[in-house]
């Protein structure tokens, strides 16, 4: 049982400020939307988008963070070499988990159940929350596979 604890607790520390970011954005970018616009639909994709961009802008800081302090630790430079080698093994965490999120199944949530629940701030929530789990299965697999090959430094 604890080789699986541990990776829970590591899971949590790469997934968790992200999706904290994440639900600010969302949130926010929701409302502010949805105020502006009226339009479910913008408010929908944008909501979407703005969360992309909190939780992929951290998890993006985060590897870049982490690679330049082991390499630090070995006298060896960040290059754009690894940093493009930090660009693919995201693609291999994320490409398929984020397809079908970003461009079907979140923008779907985001739209559908704020109106099912009359409520945009708590239906937005509840929409990420729900996308988060079809998310999370393909991208943690992917980055477990990507560990093996492409986050040796």
């Amino acid at each position: 049982m604890a080789p699986m604890k541990h990776k829970v607790r590591e899971w949590l520390k790469r997934y968790l400020p992200a999706e904290v970011i994440s639900v600010a954005a969302t949130v926010l970018s929701a409302l502010i939307a949805y105020e502006l616009s009226g339009n479910r639909i913008a408010t929908a994709l944008i909501s979407t988008w703005a969360g992309n961009i909190g939780y992929f802008g951290y998890i993006i800081l985060f590897d870049v963070f982490e690679t330049r302090r082991t390499l630090h630790s070995q006298d060896r430079p960040y290059t754009s070499a690894i940093f493009y080698k930090n660009i693919k093994a995201l693609a291999v965490e994320f490409g398929i988990a984020e397809v079908l999120d970003s461009l079907l199944i979140r923008p779907a949530l985001m739209y559908y159940v704020p109106i099912w629940m009359n409520n945009m701030a708590l239906g937005s929530i509840v929409a990420k929350l729900v996308a988060d789990i079809t998310f999370y299965i393909p991208a943690i697999i992917g980055y477990e596979m990507s560990k093996k090959k492409m986050r040796n430094f």
